[in-house]
C-alpha cells in the first residue's frame, strides 16, 4: 500500500481545503505584474536622464547678454570739452542767524501776551507784558522823595546865596558860611541818591513790559496770560530766531582746509555755497561762504564753516539738516563724461567706447563696444573729468550687465525700458 505524506492536522480536520487544487492563472498574473514594474521603473530611469542631462546644459549657458547673437541696445552719451567745477560736499546745519532766548528780568503776574505763534516779528514788537503796578508804585515814591530833596536842596542853596552876602558885610562868621556849604554839598548827594533810584525803578517798570530785541520769528507760546514768572529764571518766555538772512554751519576734513584757503585768496568774492535737501537730490538754497571756525576739532579732525543766505523763501529752517556744495576752483577745457558712464574693475577705471558706428536703415544705430581705461579726474557730482578718451567720443552709459569688448550695441535715445525709446537711426 502507498505511504500517503503528512499532512497537517489542521488541514485534515478540513476536506475543503485539503483537496483544492492550485489556481492555473496563478503564473500569467504575477508575469504581468512583474513586467508591470519593469516598464515603470524604465520610464522612471528615463524622466531621470533626460532631467540630468538638461542641468549640466543648462550651467554650461553663458550669463545673460555675454554671448547674445543679437546686438545690446543701450543709451550713450558724447564726451565733451568744457568748465568743471571743483566743490567740496559736506554735511551742514542750518542755524539762525541770531537767537533772542527771552527770560523774565522781574517776578510778577503774566497779564498779556501779544504775539501769536510763528509770527514774524521786527524789532521792538510787544511780546509779554508783566504786571507793573508794584514797580510803578516803588516809582512813585521814589519820584516823591526825589523832588522833597529837590525841595531841601533849594532852601540850602538860598540859604548859602544869603550868607554869602552876610559875609562879605562880615555880619557872620565864615565858619556858618563854610557850614552851609557843605550843607548844600550833602543835599545835592541826596538829590543824585534819589534821581539813581527813580532811573532803577523806571528800569523795572520797564522790564515789565517785553519787546522783542530783534527782528525774527516767534516760535511756540512758553507762558500764558496769569501764570507767574520769577525774576532771572531759567524758564524763558519767548524765543525768537532771525531766519532772514540764515546761516549753515557745515564740517570738512582738515586735510581739506589749505584748498579753502587757497580758494578763499584766490578768488575775487566769497565763495560759492549751494545747499541740498536730505535726499541730495533738490537744491534749497545758493549763498556764500560767510567765515571759518579758529580752530580744528581734534577728537573729529574737522574744521567748521559758517555760510549766509538770504532765504526769502524760507526754505531753510533752523536746525535743519542738509548737504552742502562749496565751490572752490573750476578747471577749464577739460574732457567729460557723465559719472554714470564709468565703470571700475579694482582701482582700474574704464569706459565702452562705441565705434564702428553705422546707421542701419532696419537696424537703427548700430556700432562696436570697446572698452578703454581711462584715468578720473575731478566730479562735480554728475560730470566727471577723465583722461584716454578724446572730445567727442560716444560712450555706452548703460547695460553695462551685458557690455563687454567688442559686442555689438544698438544706439537708442531714451532709458532703456521706456516706452518712448526711439532709436537714433531711421527706422
Amino acid at each position: 500500500m502507498e505511504q500517503q505524506p503528512p499532512v497537517s492536522p489542521y488541514l485534515a480536520e478540513s476536506p475543503t481545503l485539503r483537496n483544492t487544487p492550485a489556481p492555473a492563472n496563478a503564473t500569467p498574473q504575477r508575469k504581468r505584474r512583474r513586467w508591470i514594474w519593469v516598464v515603470l521603473l524604465a520610464v522612471f530611469a528615463g524622466v531621470f536622464y533626460l532631467v540630468w542631462r538638461s542641468k549640466p546644459a543648462a550651467s554650461a549657458e553663458a550669463p545673460p547678454g555675454r554671448h547674445q547673437q543679437g546686438p545690446v541696445t543701450i543709451n550713450t552719451a558724447i564726451a565733451g570739452r568744457g568748465q568743471l567745477a571743483v566743490n567740496l560736499d559736506a554735511i551742514g546745519t542750518v542755524t539762525p542767524t541770531y537767537t533772542a532766548t527771552i527770560n523774565s528780568q522781574v517776578s510778577g503776574q503774566v497779564i498779556a501776551v501779544h504775539y501769536r505763534e510763528g509770527q514774524t516779528v521786527a524789532k521792538g514788537t510787544p511780546l509779554l507784558d508783566i504786571n507793573p503796578a508794584p514797580y510803578q508804585a516803588a516809582l512813585d515814591t521814589a519820584q516823591g522823595t526825589l523832588a522833597k530833596d529837590r525841595g531841601v536842596l533849594a532852601q540850602a542853596t538860598m540859604d548859602l546865596a544869603r550868607y554869602q552876602t552876610a559875609w562879605s558885610r562880615n555880619a557872620i562868621a565864615k565858619q556858618q558860611l563854610d557850614d552851609q556849604a557843605k550843607i548844600v554839598e550833602q543835599d545835592q548827594g541826596q538829590v543824585k541818591a534819589d534821581e539813581g533810584t527813580v532811573e532803577t525803578d523806571q528800569v523795572q517798570v520797564g522790564f515789565c513790559h517785553i519787546t522783542s530785541p530783534i527782528s525774527g520769528k516767534v516760535g511756540l507760546r512758553l507762558v500764558d496770560p496769569g501764570n507767574i514768572v520769577a525774576a532771572n529764571s531759567t524758564t524763558a518766555l519767548v524765543v525768537v530766531m532771525e531766519v532772514q538772512p540764515i546761516t549753515v554751519v557745515f564740517t570738512i576734513p582738515e586735510d581739506n582746509l589749505p584748498q579753502v584757503e587757497a580758494a578763499i585768496k584766490h578768488a575775487h568774492g566769497a565763495l560759492k555755497v549751494t545747499v541740498f535737501d536730505r535726499t541730495n537730490e533738490h537744491q534749497l538754497a545758493i549763498g556764500k561762504l560767510l567765515s571759518l571756525d579758529n580752530q580744528i576739532d581734534t577728537t573729529t579732525g574737522t574744521i567748521k564753516l559758517r555760510a549766509v543766505f538770504d532765504n526769502k523763501d524760507m526754505a531753510l529752517y533752523p536746525n535743519q539738516f542738509v548737504n552742502t556744495r562749496l565751490l572752490t576752483n573750476v578747471l577749464q577745457d577739460q574732457i567729460m563724461v557723465p559719472t554714470s558712464a564709468i565703470q571700475r574693475n579694482g582701482n582700474q577705471a574704464f569706459v565702452y567706447r562705441i565705434q564702428n558706428i553705422k546707421n542701419d536703415p532696419k537696424a537703427g544705430e548700430t556700432g562696436e563696444a570697446a572698452l578703454v581705461n581711462v584715468k578720473v579726474g575731478n566730479a562735480d557730482g554728475i560730470m566727471t573729468a577723465v583722461q584716454g578718451i578724446n572730445d567727442g567720443d560716444q560712450v555706452a552709459n548703460s547695460s553695462f550687465e551685458k557690455l563687454q569688448n567688442k559686442v555689438k550695441v544698438r544706439i537708442v535715445k531714451q532709458k532703456i525700458g521706456s516706452d518712448e525709446s526711439e532709436e537714433t537711426g531711421t527706422p
